[in-house]
C-alpha cells in the first residue's frame, strides 16, 4: 500500500541483458554478400541514393523463461545465466509492521538496516564488513509492500562463503547494541528535523489527516525509538516472529546450474524454522472522506500543496485498474507532457513541477489527487487550476493521442524490465510474497494496450471528484494571493510533536 513516502531514483546502467539484445539486433543484419533466409530481399537501390528501400525482419524479443522449483516447501524461481561468473540470490519474507501493532513499528522500521549493520551472533559488525570486502560480496536488505527482502551478489567461486555469512545475518543476527544506538540517533535527528522540511512535513501530516492511527499514516516519534521500547531484545523478538520458512520465497540467477543451486539450498533452507503462527492480515484503513482545507502556517516563500480523496480502484486484473494508470499519467504522472505540467508550468508559470497520484492497493481503497509547490503569491491560483484541470477530465474524454502516448511510452520501455536475469527473478519472487500472479508484468502490458479514451473517461468520471478533495497547504497565508478560505472552510492543523505518543489525530 502506497502512501506519501520518499522514493529514491537512480540511473540504471546497461547490463548484460541489454548488451545481448543489442547483439541480437546486429546479428539480424546480413553481412556483405549474405542472404538471410526468410527475409524479403529489397529491390536494388541506385548508387548514390539513400538506402530507403532496405527492409529487415521484425525483431521479436522473447525473454528467457524463469523456472519454477521448490525446496523444503519453499517456492524457488531460477534462471541460468552464464554470461558472467556471478550469482544473484534474493530472499523475500512476507510480513511487516502493517501485520503487527504500533508497538512493533520502530523495530520493524529498523530491522532491515540492522540486519545488515548489526553483525551476527558469530561475527561483529566489523568482521562482517571485512569478509564482505575481502570476497567482493554485495548484500542488501530492505522492506516494502508488506514484506522484507534481502539479496546476495557473489562471484560464483565465492558463493559458498557468501551463503555462509548471508545465512548468519538472516538467521542469527547480532543486533549489536552500539549499532542500534547509531540507528536510534539517526532517527532522532530525522524526527527533530521533520518540521523543517516543508515537503516531508506536508506528506507526513497529510497521511495523518487522511489515515489517522493506521500503519499507512504512522510516523516515528521519540517515544517509539526510546531505549526502553527499541533495543536488541525487541529486534530479536520481531525477527523470530517474521523470519520463518512458511512465509518465504527465494530467487536464484546467474552462473550456476540447478543441481548446484539445489545442493546449496537444501542446508540453507533446512536451517530456517517453521512459522509458529499465522500473521494477522493488516486491517483496512478508515480514510477521511470529507472535503476540507487544512493549513499549516509556516514563514516560507513557497507553499506546498497536497490534495487527495479516496478511490475504490484496486490493484487487480480489472479494466478499471489499467484505465486508471493511463488516466493518472495523462493528468500529472506522465512528466512534462501531462496536463498538470502543461497548464501549471508551461502555460501559467505557476510551478516548476506538479504531479498527480493514484494509488491502488490490493485490499483497500487508495487515493487520487495531486501535489505541487508554488510561490506564496500564487497558492490559491495554483490550487484552483489543479481542480479545474481535474474537472475538465471529468467532463471530457481525453484525446486519442494522449492515450496512445502513455501506452506507447510503457510499451517502448517494457524491454527494460528484462535488463538482467537477477531483475527478472527478483520480480517473480516479489510477486509471490505480494500474492500477484507471476505473469503480472505480461498481463499489465496486454491490458494497458486495450485501454481506450472512453475507458479513461469512464474511470475518471466515476472516481474523481474535485469538489471532495482534502487539501493541505504548508506555507505563509498572509502572503497568499487570496485568503485560503477561498478554497473552503480552513482548519489550522498542528503537526505531531516529536515527543508526542502515537494517537489518532481524528479521535484524540
Amino acid at each position: 500500500m502506497m502512501s506519501f513516502r520518499h522514493r529514491g531514483l537512480r540511473a540504471v546502467p546497461p547490463t548484460r541483458w541489454s548488451i545481448l539484445m543489442v547483439t541480437a539486433v546486429l546479428a539480424a543484419v546480413p553481412g556483405p554478400g549474405e542472404a538471410q533466409q526468410g527475409t524479403v530481399t529489397p529491390h536494388p537501390v541506385p548508387a548514390g541514393e539513400p538506402a530507403l528501400g532496405l527492409t529487415f525482419p521484425p525483431l521479436v524479443f522473447r525473454p528467457p523463461p524463469v523456472e519454477r522449483r521448490e525446496v523444503h516447501g519453499v517456492p524457488i524461481r531460477y534462471l541460468h545465466d552464464p554470461t558472467f561468473p556471478v550469482v544473484d540470490m534474493v530472499v523475500s519474507v512476507r510480513g511487516g509492521y502493517g501485520h503487527l501493532g504500533r508497538e512493533w513499528y520502530a523495530a520493524a522500521t529498523a530491522l532491515p538496516t540492522l540486519l545488515r549493520t548489526g553483525g551476527s551472533t558469530h561475527r561483529s559488525p566489523r568482521e562482517v564488513d571485512e569478509v564482505l570486502e575481502a570476497l567482493a560480496l554485495q548484500l542488501t536488505f530492505g522492506s516494502g509492500g508488506g514484506s522484507i527482502s534481502s539479496s546476495l551478489n557473489s562471484l560464483t567461486r565465492t558463493l559458498d562463503e557468501g551463503l555462509t555469512i548471508w545465512q548468519e545475518l538472516l538467521l542469527s543476527p547480532g543486533f549489536d547494541s552500539q549499532e542500534v544506538d547509531i540507528w536510534r540517533g539517526q532517527q532522532e535527528d530525522r524526527i527533530r528535523r521533520r518540521v523543517d522540511d516543508p515537503t516531508l512535513l506536508a506528506f507526513t501530516e497529510f497521511n495523518r489527516i487522511l489515515y489517522g492511527d493506521h500503519s499507512i499514516g504512522w510516523e516515528l516519534t521519540l517515544a517509539d525509538i526510546d531505549a526502553s521500547r527499541l533495543h536488541p531484545g525487541t529486534l530479536q523478538d520481531l525477527h523470530e516472529r517474521l523470519f520463518c520458512r512458511n512465509r518465504m520465497a527465494v530467487g536464484v540467477s546467474g552462473d550456476i546450474t540447478w543441481e548446484e543451486v539445489e545442493e546449496r539450498l537444501e542446508p540453507f533452507l533446512a536451517a530456517w524454522p517453521t512459522c509458529p503462527d499465522e500473521l494477522p492480515e493488516p486491517s483496512p484503513p478508515e480514510i477521511r472522506r470529507e472535503a476540507g482545507v487544512f493549513l499549516i502556517p509556516r514563514d516560507l516563500p513557497q507553499t506546498t500543496v497536497v490534495m487527495a480523496h479516496p478511490t475504490s480502484v484496486r490493484l487487480a486484473d480489472d479494466p478499471r485498474f489499467f484505465a486508471s494508470r493511463v488516466a493518472n499519467a495523462i493528468l500529472g504522472a506522465g512528466g512534462l507532457s501531462s496536463r498538470l505540467m502543461a497548464r501549471l508550468r508551461g502555460e501559467e508559470g505557476l510551478t516548476y513541477g506538479a504531479s498527480s497520484l493514484w494509488t491502488a492497493p490490493m485490499r483497500s481503497d487508495g487515493l487520487v489527487g495531486a501535489i505541487t509547490s508554488t510561490r506564496s503569491s500564487s497558492t490559491v491560483a495554483a490550487t484552483q487550476l489543479i481542480l479545474q484541470v481535474m474537472a475538465e477530465m471529468v467532463d471530457t474524454p481525453p484525446e486519442a493521442h494522449e492515450v496512445d502516448r502513455v501506452v506507447d511510452e510503457f510499451i517502448n520501455g517494457w524491454v527494460f524490465n528484462f535488463e538482467s536475469a537477477a531483475q527478472m527473478v527478483s520480480r517473480q519472487v516479489s510477486y509471490l510474497t505480494s500474492e500477484l500472479p507471476e505473469d503480472w508484468l505480461e498481463r499489465y502490458l496486454i491490458r494497458l494496450g486495450d485501454v481506450t479514451p472512453q475507458a479513461v473517461h469512464d474511470v475518471f468520471r466515476e472516481e474523481v471528484r474535485p469538489e471532495d478533495m482534502t487539501i493541505l497547504l504548508v506555507g505563509s497565508p498572509e502572503n497568499f494571493d487570496l485568503p485560503p478560505e477561498t478554497l473552503g472552510p480552513v482548519h489550522i492543523w498542528t503537526p505531531i510533536s516529536p515527543h508526542a505518543p502515537p494517537v489518532d489525530p481524528r479521535h484524540p
